[in-house]
């Protein structure tokens, strides 16, 4: 009789594979194949080169940065340059998630920064200048709410009392010691109280600065389409608004006054796409009427920018002599190497 074919045959197991030899395992650093042992190659740092030019000064920036230890280091170097090719304030960094120095070549000074987080509600920043001898150290604490913070700022080689700042979800108060000099060039050195406060009102935010001799109070309301910001200045009673208006998605236009020299200025601003953006506006302050052109993003970085080019070109025109007319613009590109 002919042997039944079962109709879920089970499938013919093989035997295991034979482990590696040890002439195919690959150690760390080293690889072996056919006897033969040979080092990886190490591979090069990523290097990052900008350059910068402004018009305005005139003047390039150049910057070349590099970083090592996946990213635990960055070194820093950067030289300016004027249109004559004179090279001058050269620069070195070296940048950690809690240190970075920067020496000066020129001035042959080295600024130190530094930060420390100790436990879960104390962080601490310090800054020092070698050769001046100055510096600061900040203890920031947290309690129970995070957004309940104090800081505590204590100057270095230098005779002053601490700075002290109390944040919470409503403002900041501040208390410090400053210097003032009467008419005889005495020095006198009196507390100062400085603080923001904030609350909601009229479905906008009413903000109060006072920084030790005058108070700044201010209202905004913001919408989709339409902000509106008032403010007056105490005691000198120097009162201005601002309007902004969205005409649509790409258009949007601003306007400033001041009631006390009856100034103001409005900038019109024309989107298209992130990448590029068209302004114009007056200011009847320096009667100047001008126009720029942003081809990247205005707020964003250079490696987000198309090739990473950001450009920005401005012509102003004086109203009283049109023929003295300025073109000034300014290009920062970046080279990944």
């Amino acid at each position: 009789m002919a042997d039944v074919i079962s109709p879920n045959p089970k499938p013919i197991s093989t035997p295991p594979a034979p482990p590696p030899s040890a002439s195919t395992v690959i150690h760390d650093h080293v690889e072996s194949t056919t006897g033969s042992v040979r080092l990886r190659p190490i591979r090069r740092p990523p290097l990052r080169f900008t350059s910068e030019f402004d018009s305005e000064g005139p003047f390039f920036l150049h910057k070349l940065s590099c970083k090592f230890f996946d990213n635990l280091a960055k070194f820093k170097f950067s030289v300016q340059n004027n249109i004559n090719g004179e090279f001058f304030r050269p620069q070195l960094g070296f940048l950690t998630k809690n240190l970075s120095v920067l020496y000066d070549f020129e001035s042959r000074n080295s600024h130190l920064r530094g930060s420390l987080q100790l436990g879960k509600n104390l962080h601490v920043r310090s800054a020092y200048n070698l050769q001046e001898r100055l510096g600061e150290v900040e203890f920031i604490t947290s309690f129970t709410d995070p957004s309940i913070k104090l800081q505590l700022s204590v100057p270095v080689t230098s005779v002053g009392l601490p700075r002290a700042a109390l944040q919470f979800p409503y403002g900041e108060i501040a208390l410090e010691q400053r210097e003032n000099i009467k008419e005889d060039n005495e020095v006198n050195k009196v507390l100062s109280v400085d603080g923001i406060l904030k609350c909601p009102m009229l479905n906008g935010v009413s903000t109060l600065v006072y920084n030790g001799k005058n108070l700044n109070l201010r209202y905004l309301y913001k919408d989709a389409e339409l902000t509106f910001i008032p403010c007056v200045d105490l005691p000198s009673n120097q009162a201005s608004f601002a309007f902004k208006r969205r005409l649509s998605l790409s258009d949007k236009l601003s306007y400033w006054y001041h009631f006390d020299s009856s100034a103001w200025s409005a900038v019109y601003k024309h989107t298209i796409g992130k990448d590029l953006k068209m302004k114009a506006g007056y200011d009847s302050m320096i009667r100047l009427c001008w126009a720029s052109l942003w081809v990247g993003s205005e707020d964003g970085k250079v490696k987000s920018a198309p090739m990473k080019l950001k450009a920005q070109m401005m012509l102003q025109v004086p109203r009283d002599d049109v023929r003295s007319c300025a073109l000034m613009f300014r290009v920062k590109k970046r080279w990944d190497l």
